[in-house]
């Protein structure tokens, strides 16, 4: 076992199909075969993966679609088979139990939990499997054979927060969290410090989808949607969303209003072509590279070097960053810069918590 941390340093252009999946629940095996999306292709020697998303899954534009890129591109480097199974809203802890240990006997390796919402069953289901490697993204596991993926969020969310408040007209802005969680309270916190760092006189307004084990914040697109019209009749002009799936909705409210903005999150919301019809209102994007740290893990036990302990993807690292695309923060480029090195030489700390 070895316990390292490392990013790779490549870039991953492999496009991910947009698909929808819903999950197996606390039911039968046979059921769940039903509700899953697999595939396969026989290679000798290729990897074998098992992955539980999030709400949302595949084709959420966000946090999952991340993720999947970096399946992607180990498969295809790779060969051999990944099997995805999509978390419901109405999930329980033993939904989640089941659908990691389905994987873990049906001998994937490694198995992937996208999301701090399997912390508790991957603990319980880790012990369960010693020879078989998990990975869990956005939280930590205690487990020997676990590789935790985490990133510094509020970082990245930091510059957002530069970015709005340089662009705003209205000195007013706004913040959409899709679950009152500790992880979403990390991009609160980091958005908010940044605004204020730049100008203490704005106005940030901060409003939760869904709170505590509700998590129909990340995949409710009109509640991000009616969130973000209500910020912006109220006045701001800004507003960056971490509510997966939500934060589309958030986004086409913002196109609907001329001279306002939406940042998006996790993926580079800019290049996704469904929401090109509102790529012009995307400021930018606060890019979590989970794609890296996915792609990372496979390679590790490919290589039959697994990555185990924790692994922080940060700032400094690229394991998140600030999108570029479409040119709207090329004037601000500069002043972001200068806040990424102070981030990055340690003269700017950066809060996890409000």
């Amino acid at each position: 076992m070895r316990r390292v941390t490392k990013i790779a340093a490549a870039s991953f252009a492999s496009a991910a199909l947009a698909l929808t999946a819903t999950a197996c629940g606390s039911t039968s095996a046979d059921k769940a075969k039903e509700n899953d999306t697999s595939s396969s292709a026989s290679a000798a020697g290729g990897v074998k993966v098992g992955v539980a998303y999030d709400v949302g899954g595949r084709g959420d534009h966000s946090f999952n679609d991340s993720a999947a890129r970096g399946m992607d591109k180990a498969k295809a480097e790779f060969g051999g088979e990944v099997k995805e199974l999509t978390a419901k809203t109405t999930d329980t802890e033993a939904d989640r139990v089941e659908r990691l240990t389905q994987l873990a006997q049906a001998g994937y390796n490694p198995v992937v939990g996208i999301g701090y919402a399997y912390s508790n069953s991957m603990k319980q289901v880790a012990v369960k499997f010693p020879d078989t490697t998990f990975g869990i993204v956005d939280s930590v596991v205690d487990a020997k054979n676990v590789d935790n993926i985490v990133f510094t969020e509020e970082q990245g969310s930091y510059l957002a927060g530069v970015a709005a408040a340089l662009k705003t007209q209205k000195k007013h802005v706004g913040f959409i969290g899709g679950v009152d969680v500790p992880l979403i309270k990390k991009f609160e916190a980091g958005f908010v410090q940044g605004v204020k760092d730049t100008d203490k006189s704005l106005k940030v307004d901060v409003q939760y989808l869904s709170h505590g084990s509700d998590t129909s914040g990340f995949a409710s697109p009109d509640k991000g949607k009616a969130a973000a019209q209500g910020m912006l009749d109220k006045g701001a002009d800004v507003i960056y969303s971490a509510a997966g799936s939500s934060g589309s909705g958030a986004i086409e409210a913002v196109n609907g209003v001329k001279g306002a903005w939406a940042i998006g999150v996790d993926s580079d919301q800019y290049n996704q072509a469904s929401l090109a019809k509102y790529k012009d209102s995307i400021l930018t994007s606060v890019v979590k590279n989970v794609d890296v740290g996915v792609y990372d893990l496979i390679k590790s036990v490919h290589e039959k070097k697994p990555l185990l302990g924790t692994n922080s993807y940060s700032l400094a690292k690229d394991g998140v960053s600030l999108a570029t695309s479409g040119g709207f923060i090329a004037d601000i480029q500069a002043k972001i810069d200068e806040a990424k090195q102070k981030i990055v030489d340690g003269s700017i700390k950066v809060k996890t918590t409000p």
